[in-house]
């Protein structure tokens, strides 16, 4: 027993150890639930059976980088969708790996997890340094097991986009402007959403008086996507090709709120029972917050939860004819809960972590879509951050969320195996 206490406190103890077991531990309950159980279950209308091997890692984004390794960028301003909507660093970094004989396949997969990982122990030593190791394990335990972090380990780019942009936070929160510069400009070459680093560098530079060189790596760290529309510019005569291509997923920008507002009312029409559960729990907790200390009554609410979600919440989630994607309630919660989470947090976590968070949410709200938009809110690791702040003050709470969050990770991947549209 005494053994065992002490492997636990070095595990704990250690944020390197930590951070690896938070990625081991949920990475295997994310192949667990594609390999073992996603094969065990019934195929739904429109989805398929999961594929054995490295494949089930492969599915709608992963197709498109795919093929940019393989033909190259292509692109028409004819309003239909083309790969040049995808920006190159992953494609770029499969494309070096592939010449040490891996396929495409093995090789994505592989910098997507390992690039997932390192984003994990960076993220830990950030917040470690400025709230100390509890807060900084319930963060980093919130960023392994949301359950959008399925997309640290498929073929995507969150492990990527997280890595750089964690990084270039990091660093600019330390005044290591050049590191902030560089590590910005793989943000930038990664994913669109990186060039929300330029307006928060330059704002946390006029806040804090700082000198010219932190105005200088915010500008500087635009130089990823500036090559991208470089190289537009050249193949294509167009460079806004990334921009111009949008037409092809969506007919207009700016704020989606017919589109949030259907959703809402068919959460309420689709689950009434569950939609009104919800309301009153969440009035109740609140209400009754000082009193709601006894281990035993906490248990019972968590336990009825999950049940209520199984029962209930689960067959919401797997809608198959969903226009807003599978699990709205999901994203509603993870969307504008996170924005008023970030709020409340905003005098506890580092200035530059907030300003990337609230321009960020600026950019994704209004895109004029509603798919996906909770992905790209996990992207935003300023949550995380707030999120295990709150936790760490209310750690009940935080073993329920997290567990929670383990059920939603497995049936996310469950989905992906089968084909399934998740965000």
């Amino acid at each position: 027993m005494t053994q065992s206490k002490n492997i636990l406190n070095n595990v704990l103890n250690n944020g390197l150890v930590f951070a690896t077991a938070m990625w081991l531990l949920s990475r295997i309950v994310i192949i667990v639930a594609m390999l073992l159980i996603a094969p065990l279950l019934p195929v739904a209308e429109n989805a398929q059976a999961p594929i054995y091997g490295w494949d089930v890692f492969y599915a709608w984004d992963s197709i498109w980088y795919h093929r940019i390794v393989a033909v190259g960028y292509e692109f028409i301003n004819d309003g239909k969708q083309y790969s040049v909507a995808f920006f190159p660093l992953l494609p770029l970094l499969t494309r070096v790996i592939m010449h040490s004989g891996l396929p495409f396949q093995v090789a994505a997969t592989l910098i997507n997890n390992v690039a997932f990982l390192g984003a994990l122990i960076i993220f830990y030593s950030w917040v470690n340094e400025s709230h100390g190791k509890n807060v900084a394990r319930w963060s980093t335990a919130v960023l392994a097991w949301c359950p959008y972090s399925l997309y640290g380990t498929v073929i995507y780019t969150e492990g990527l986009f997280l890595l750089f942009s964690i990084a270039a936070l990091r660093a600019f929160d330390k005044k290591q402007h050049l590191s902030a510069a560089v590590w910005g400009i793989l943000s930038t070459a990664t994913r669109i959403t990186g060039v929300m680093l330029i307006p928060a560098f330059l704002y946390v530079a006029w806040k804090q008086g700082r000198s010219l060189k932190a105005y200088v790596a915010g500008l500087a760290v635009g130089s990823g996507a500036f090559l991208f529309s470089l190289y537009c510019l050249i193949k294509f005569g167009d460079a806004l090709a990334f921009v111009h291509v949008q037409k092809g997923w969506r007919e207009s920008t700016g704020f989606a709120r017919e589109g949030w507002w259907n959703m809402l009312m068919q959460i309420a029409q689709s689950s009434p029972v569950l939609f009104g559960v919800i309301i009153v729990s969440g009035f109740l907790l609140w209400r009754f917050r000082q009193k709601l200390v006894d281990i035993k009554l906490r248990s019972l609410f968590y336990f009825l939860w999950l049940l209520l979600w199984l029962g209930i919440g689960e067959p919401l989630w797997l809608t198959q004819r969903n226009p807003f994607g599978k699990i709205p309630l999901v994203k509603m919660v993870i969307v504008f809960g996170g924005l008023s989470l970030l709020w409340r947090s905003r005098a506890k976590i580092p200035l530059v972590a907030v300003g990337y968070g609230f321009f960020s949410y600026a950019l994704i709200l209004n895109t004029g879509l509603t798919a996906s938009v909770e992905r790209y809110a996990y992207g935003i690791v300023s949550l995380s951050f707030a999120l295990g702040l709150c936790l760490n003050r209310y750690r009940a709470w935080g073993y329920a969320i997290t567990g929670f969050f383990a059920v939603l990770l497995a049936s996310l991947a469950v989905q992906f195996a089968h084909n399934q549209w998740v965000a």
